[in-house]
């Protein structure tokens, strides 16, 4: 009579099974748990958003609805020290006043690093939501800034590297083309334009001509105001762009929100 022999195989898979299902189960909660701070994220992220666009209608500018992602993972222990990593901001479609004319900056990106909010104020939008540091890059259209210089006809520009103007201008009586570059440096919260090489195709070779060019150039290089900046920013450095005079500002322990 053969010996019947206990199937040793049977318990192996058994446990094989345990562990699969317990290493499913581990994935599918940790799904969930992301899934969870996915949301919540998205919840303060709508939040600030709101409280964002109530500062920007503090300083009477306009703009789209602001754009918000809170960085860092996972967010809801950043929730519960009340302290988050980065906070990301994107207006577009920014208008602010500067004496009576709308200046245009088709985009804002701001950075704000180490910023303190509690749970209580992201809930309830009272409280402030303060970041240590803020940094801002935004583009102002030449089209708004030539506006400001209030030329007939002036039109300015981008030229390796440098901001460009082309004028129509009567110089003693010969209608004329002006081209030429300045010089963009930041003076306070304001842009320095210094038109130092103006030159006019046609320009008569007597000193009246030439005195009437340099005042004309004297005339356009001002200190041009620009909108208050939200959060506090305040104006580091100006670049000329293909897309726009480029603007960088920063500011340091600074709300970024209406406080309640």
């Amino acid at each position: 009579m053969a010996e019947a022999y206990p199937a040793e195989g049977r318990p192996r898979r058994r446990g094989r099974k345990v562990l699969i299902g317990f290493l499913v189960l581990l994935l599918v909660l940790a799904g969930l748990l992301v899934v969870a701070d996915r949301v919540a994220a998205g919840v303060a992220e709508r939040a600030i958003a709101d409280q964002v666009r109530q500062e920007i209608a503090k300083q009477d500018a306009q703009s789209a609805a602001p754009q918000v992602e809170v960085g860092g993972f996972p967010f809801l222990t950043q929730v519960l020290d009340g302290r988050y990593e980065r906070i990301s901001i994107q207006l577009t479609d920014v208008r602010g006043d500067v004496q009576g004319d709308a200046v245009e900056v088709p985009r804002l990106d701001v950075d704000a690093r180490n910023v303190t909010a509690s749970l209580d104020t992201l809930r309830s939008g009272r409280g402030d939501v303060v970041a240590e540091s803020v940094d801002g890059r935004g583009t102002v259209t030449y089209e708004s800034l030539a506006k400001l210089l209030d030329r007939p006809g002036l039109t300015l520009g981008e030229r390796n590297g440098k901001l460009a103007v082309t004028a129509p201008v009567d110089v003693l009586g010969i209608k004329l083309t002006v081209n030429g570059t300045a010089d963009v440096t930041v003076a306070g919260n304001k842009v320095a334009l210094r038109f130092n090489d103006l030159s006019a195709d046609g320009l008569p070779n007597v000193p009246l001509a030439r005195a009437a060019l340099t005042r004309y150039a004297q005339g356009i290089s001002i200190d041009v105001p620009l909108p208050e900046l939200p959060f506090q920013l305040n104006l580091r450095k100006v670049e000329p762009k293909p897309e726009g005079l480029v603007v960088t500002a920063d500011a340091a322990n600074v709300p970024i929100n209406s406080a309640g």
